[in-house]
């Protein structure tokens, strides 16, 4: 019998530099899953919480040292690392190591005024109990956090549709599991887990069937493959392309909350712990905008014509229903989650700019959003009634009288989130709708007529939780908890953060601006 072997192969050349940052993610989530194997119950959670937060700063640290250094197509062009990839990088390490600042924090139910610093709970006391059923005893938080920084990471820089699709799993598995760990209100987190499990399921679905019709249209995966065949495909097989590219956006969208495929966005960002939900609003977002930027600038930009429209009226849906809707919640977490969906419309806005300053004016808006948003949870998970959140709307009535500090902080928030002049959401939808004004045709620019109408929209509902806290008397027991240190630190960053790039966004802007240009 003779085997047959291949004449030639070629071997895929490895820029280990290039991809350390993230080499760097999977080896400390791996390393965590160990920890929580074999270290004492004692000391797991605060052995997890310390390798957590040094891995993601040694990520950081090698992305500035030698990554940059690096640009270019690596693993047979699988990864590009480029401007666009690295600034989303960074982002998502800086927001992911707050959000892990703020799950540090364990809480008592002994108390509203009570808190337990990280690690200081004795085993089998009462402040351990109440920690685990708050959901915060349970380490493997850390390392399923990391798996998915990782799958983050390299969704924006996947060059590929193979690769998108395994960084879309990657990161969305491990949220699976962290949104049901609320076990104060176990029923409601685990129904959100559920639902965001199926529902990201059929999303995944449509992105992987819409990848099987692109590769049959251009007989390759690679972004490059696809840009190159939308220009000399034979039209035996041109059917293919339109029904591939919108199943794949379809995916995409899901995971930035765009309407109609928002369905999951309020009922998940109720049910999860508020930690874990500032860091899957901020940094999920952020990383499903670097992809939809990759596709969209290197992929699909030869046949934007033929979708653009599509992905236009998604954006004006998007932005009408998200600020519609937050007029008429009670609870101030999905508030906040119909306000994610309308940024998610105002994001679409940039990117549908085709203009290197309307990528810019995206990585500037994800960032600002994502700080602010991490913050906006933060204080959220603060704000009880006894042992439970605050969650409605009229418990923050009088909060202004009783905590100056935390409703001061929060109505920041909230007016950031409104785009109010000197706050980072107005550089943010300045950078975002410029570009669409002076590139986009006059699409984008009836886009940004409808973004402005519905930022006055969504003001009122901020400004409207603003006079609660202010201008109302103070119902039942709502206080705001003392933090450890960890999580005051994680809040003063972001919100020092958020200050900045509303009053000094130059040298962040100048940072994307110059990062750009995408490598095809």
């Amino acid at each position: 019998m003779t085997t047959l072997l291949p004449t030639a192969f070629t071997v895929a050349e490895i820029n280990y530099w290039a991809i350390l940052p993230v080499l760097i993610v999977f080896g400390g989530a791996l390393i965590g899953v160990l920890v929580d194997a074999f270290a004492p119950r004692s000391s797991r959670h605060s052995i997890q919480v310390a390798l957590a937060l040094l891995t993601i700063a040694a990520s950081f640290g090698a992305l500035v040292w030698k990554a940059v250094d690096n640009k270019g197509a690596t693993l047979d062009g699988a990864m590009i690392i480029d401007g666009p990839a690295l600034f989303m990088q960074g982002s998502v390490l800086l927001l992911s190591f707050l959000s892990v600042l703020l799950m540090a924090e364990k809480f008592s139910s002994a108390g509203a005024d009570a808190f337990t610093p990280m690690g200081a709970a004795v085993p089998g006391s009462p402040l351990e109990a109440a920690a685990t059923r708050a959901g915060w005893g349970t380490s493997e938080v850390f390392p399923l956090a990391l798996f998915s920084v990782a799958g983050m990471m390299i969704f924006p820089a996947a060059g590929d549709l193979l690769v998108m699709f395994v960084a879309l799993e990657v990161l969305s598995l491990p949220l699976y599991l962290l949104t049901g760990l609320a076990r104060r209100r176990r029923l409601l987190s685990q129904e959100a887990a559920l639902k965001y499990f199926l529902l990201g399921s059929f999303s995944s679905a449509f992105f992987l069937f819409g990848s099987a019709l692109l590769f049959g249209y251009a007989g390759s995966v690679k972004f490059s493959a696809l840009s190159q065949a939308i220009t000399t495909a034979p039209a035996d097989v041109e059917g293919l392309l339109l029904p591939g590219v919108l199943l794949v956006l379809v995916g995409l969208l899901f995971k930035v909350g765009a309407v109609p495929f928002h369905q999951w966005t309020p009922d998940v960002y109720q049910g999860a712990p508020s930690p874990i939900t500032g860091f899957m609003a901020a940094c999920t977002k952020l990383a499903a905008f670097g992809a939809i930027l990759r596709l969209a600038y290197t992929g699909i930009d030869a046949d934007r014509w033929d979708w653009r429209m599509g992905v236009a009226a998604i954006a004006a849906l998007t932005m009408i229903v998200g600020s519609v809707l937050s007029v008429t919640q009670t609870d101030i977490k999905r508030l906040l989650a119909y306000s994610s969906v309308a940024h998610a419309g105002f994001i679409l806005v940039g990117v549908l700019a085709f203009d290197a300053t309307g990528v810019s004016g995206v990585m500037f808006y994800v960032l600002a959003y994502g700080l602010a948003t991490i913050a906006a949870f933060g204080i959220v998970a603060l704000v009880r009634e006894g042992s439970a959140e605050a969650s409605h709307i009229a418990q923050w009535s009088g909060l202004g009288k009783r905590h100056p500090v935390v409703a001061g902080i929060f109505a920041l928030l909230l007016l950031t989130f409104a785009g109010i002049p000197l706050t980072s959401g107005f550089t943010a939808k300045f950078a975002a709708f410029a570009p669409a004004i002076a590139h986009g045709g006059t699409t984008s620019a009836v886009l940004v007529v409808i973004g402005v109408l519905c930022s006055l929209v969504t003001a009122f509902v901020y400004v409207r939780v603003i006079v609660l806290m202010y201008f109302s008397e103070a119902q039942g027991e709502v206080r705001a908890l003392n933090p450890s240190i960890l999580t005051t630190v994680g809040l003063a960053v972001a919100v020092i953060l958020t200050v900045a790039l509303g009053v000094f966004p130059a040298p962040v802007l100048d940072l994307a601006n110059q990062a750009s240009q995408f490598i095809r």
